[in-house]
């Protein structure tokens, strides 16, 4: 395994290594207003939401590590305590990506790459029109990690107002996972599409699982079973009873009698399917 100190290596190695390691991560599309009332738009990927009661975003706009310099962004959030936070998802990410691009101060990113100005409800900086949710913010505080370049300028929002396209909606009115089409950011130039890896995992906190150390030691140490078939295993609130075992072996006696490896293996495959009450019956089988 590689350890680094990271007083020992370049910031922009170091930038590197961070973004590679911390990925996927969401995107702040941050909208905002210079003290004369001219617009910016700057995508963000050092972003996530804080809390609910009240609703807080925070997100960085980082001193640049090249010449450590701030951005737009950041002046302009100090000098309003105002933004708008835009998801981004796939199909506005290329139009997103221009938008990064650092054009002078004064040039209208909206313009550049083409959104439409939507304005707000609560506060001044305009809302891109074609991101499916908006976020008006209050900044209730900026904290600087640092004074050198790629320190962070953690801005800390409070929302005000949230706007969500109803082409996102699910039927009961929750957000469409699969609608909304996140995009996110990781290393180099690397972004992925959130809803080609979707997967489902049951939350311990609406179960007490028995946890991997209640699990028999043989299966424990199976040289077949994975750390995340473990996981499922020892997810279960309690181990299928004796009946259920022998009824699931009357009806499944290839299952019977079978060496660990077999067994084992079996076991994967119903695990593979999401199915561990059979997985356990079948590693549970004499």
């Amino acid at each position: 395994m590689l350890s680094i100190n990271p007083k020992e290596i370049s910031t922009g190695k170091l930038h590197g290594y961070l973004l590679g390691a911390i990925a996927p991560r969401p995107i702040a599309f941050a909208s905002t207003i210079d003290a004369d009332g001219n617009p910016n738009l700057s995508p963000f990927s050092f972003f996530n939401v804080f809390g609910s009661n009240p609703p807080v975003l925070i997100f960085s706009p980082a001193r640049r590590v090249r010449d450590n310099t701030t951005k737009h962004t950041l002046e302009n959030s100090l000098a309003t305590k105002e933004v708008v936070i835009n998801v981004v998802n796939y199909d506005i990410v290329q139009q997103m990506s221009l938008s990064s691009t650092e054009y002078p101060e004064g040039v209208n990113e909206f313009e550049k790459a083409g959104f439409t100005m939507l304005p707000s409800d609560e506060i001044k900086p305009f809302r891109v029109a074609e991101s499916p949710v908006q976020f008006e913010c209050k900044v209730k505080d900026v904290m600087f990690t640092g004074n050198e370049g790629g320190a962070g300028n953690l801005i800390v929002c409070e929302v005000v107002k949230i706007h969500i396209s109803e082409d996102v909606l699910a039927d009961d009115g929750s957000i469409d996972q699969h609608k909304i089409d996140l995009v996110a950011r990781a290393g180099g130039s690397y972004y992925t599409r959130a809803r080609d890896g979707f997967f489902e995992i049951p939350k311990p906190i609406a179960t007490l699982g028995i946890g991997v150390d209640a699990i028999p030691l043989e299966i424990r140490n199976s040289p077949i079973l994975t750390g995340n078939n473990l996981g499922m295993l020892g997810n279960v609130e309690q181990l299928p009873t004796e009946d259920t075992v022998n009824n699931f072996g009357k009806e499944h006696s290839q299952f019977i009698g079978l060496e660990m490896v077999k067994k084992h293996t079996f076991a994967q495959e119903y695990l593979s399917k999401n199915d561990v009450e059979s997985a356990w019956k079948v590693l549970l089988l004499k």
